[in-house]
């Protein structure tokens, strides 16, 4: 199965979308594409996330559009049902690995403890989440991670942010980070997709 670390290669930050309004969905995937972040998680927290990977899905076509906030076997089908390219969880449970698995969806099962990562590892799990990442030890833990256990890769989310994204992504175990800060308040609320634009751009000139 292809790795959702590996999706979107050129890409060094994930867009982590809460999308309130479905009909805001192209228009916000398109902005993010044009910046060159295509690879896009919608998560599932509000009513309208699974129309939104939909209409993603049929209408954007350069979009790489996956669910995040999955944290059920329900919720992993309806996001695959929904035309999900790919799963993140922000932890995981051996039920909905077994989900996540049976999708033949590409996942990104999340961790924020060594022992949750060695216990992936063990079942054949390398690429992770890490979440929430500045909470759980940012770049000084996951720094120290690499060495035990240089198998695991991850993307790092949680208080992510334009500064800090640059130290993720120098670590050798770090293939891209996931981040909200290109998607401000004020510019989703006045449909500002030429702003959400202009920071998706700034955030792919990130250097990996």
């Amino acid at each position: 199965m292809t790795s959702v670390l590996d999706l979107a290669p050129a890409a060094p930050v994930v867009p982590v979308v809460v999308i309130e309004d479905a009909a805001d969905a192209v228009p916000l995937a398109r902005a993010l594409v044009a910046g060159g972040l295509p690879l896009i998680e919608v998560t599932l927290r509000t009513p309208a996330a699974l129309d939104a990977i939909r209409a993603i899905g049929a209408e954007v076509p350069e979009a790489v559009v996956g669910a995040g906030t999955v944290v059920s076997a329900a919720g992993v089908a309806n996001a695959a049902g929904a035309g999900a390219r790919f799963l993140v969880s922000p932890g995981w449970t051996d039920g909905l690995l077994d989900a996540m698995r049976g999708s033949g969806v590409p996942f990104l099962p999340g961790v924020s403890t060594t022992s949750e990562v060695v216990a992936l590892l063990e079942r054949g799990v390398t690429d992770m989440k890490f979440f929430p990442a500045q909470a759980a030890g940012g770049v000084p833990y996951l720094r120290s991670l690499s060495g035990p256990l240089p198998q695991a890769r991850f993307c790092p989310t949680g208080g992510v942010s334009l500064a800090s994204a640059p130290a993720y992504l120098a670590l050798p175990n770090v293939a891209c980070v996931g981040g909200t800060w290109m998607l401000p308040a004020g510019a989703l609320a006045a449909r500002d997709w030429a702003r959400v634009e202009s920071l998706a751009r700034e955030a792919a000139a990130l250097a990996h």
